[in-house]
């Protein structure tokens, strides 16, 4: 059975425990304690669940924070899971009892960043998940801008990290590829090849999947790899045509 066919069933809010598994038991209709410790069970399976439906549920919660869910964030939704379509309706209800729940998005987020201490670069690519789902309406609203920052201090992220963060987002030049990479302009030739090779062993899928990251959340992995290739690529070529 695939993930998604385990987002929906009897005994999984059990498993998780935690307000993700008290969410997971009112969107399969039981009554599941809220106050049930998070982190106790961290068997693979019940991992990635639990990550799924916390990201389920934050990108809900931040669909609520401008008050209304475009197609196009739907979309968005979908390409970053890739949810079956026969499963979608399970998902949809996850994400519906996210929105409506009376737990704030703090206590999605706090779970979440318990069960991946020391892994950020999952942290880094859930934040990459909700901008772009944030982003699939052609722009960030400032409460949903505000909402990730929220998250991303939840997580633990520096104020330095988060401004980085934003800025290679909604920057002035979304497309210059120094934002992308996170680096100034005026970074040396070594120094950037150093920090681009961080980053491709930070974002490859093979080492997220050996760590524990469930295969559906891959997409996002594999998009800002791509992304981080692209960039670097343009910049070494930019620096041959201005040295040649």
């Amino acid at each position: 059975m695939s993930i998604w066919g385990k987002i929906i069933g009897g005994t999984a809010g059990l498993a998780i425990g935690g307000p993700l598994g008290a969410l997971l038991g009112l969107a399969a209709g039981a009554a599941l304690d809220a106050g049930v410790e998070a982190g106790n069970r961290t068997g693979d399976a019940t991992r990635h669940v639990t990550f799924t439906i916390g990201v389920i549920a934050l990108a809900a919660k931040m669909a609520k924070a401008d008050g209304q869910v475009t197609r196009e964030e739907v979309d968005a939704f979908k390409q970053v899971f890739r949810v079956p379509p026969e499963e979608m309706r399970n998902v949809g209800r996850v994400f519906d009892m996210a929105r409506q729940h009376t737990a704030g998005f703090d206590a999605y987020a706090k779970q979440i960043a318990d069960l991946m201490r020391g892994n950020k670069t999952v942290l880094d690519d859930l934040l990459e998940a909700l901008f772009f789902i944030a982003k699939a309406d052609g722009e960030v609203h400032p409460n949903e801008l505000d909402y990730i920052r929220a998250v991303a201090q939840i997580f633990g992220y520096t104020k330095e990290e988060i401004a980085s963060l934003v800025h290679r987002h909604i920057g002035a030049d979304p497309e210059c590829p120094y934002g992308v990479l996170g680096v100034d302009p005026k970074i040396g030739d070594q120094e950037l090849k150093s920090h681009y090779r961080k980053l491709v062993r930070e974002t490859h899928p093979d080492r997220l999947i050996a760590e524990g990251v469930p295969n559906d959340f891959i997409a996002v992995a594999t998009r800002r790899a791509a992304e981080i290739n692209a960039a670097y690529d343009k910049i070494v070529a930019e620096r041959k045509r201005t040295n040649a």
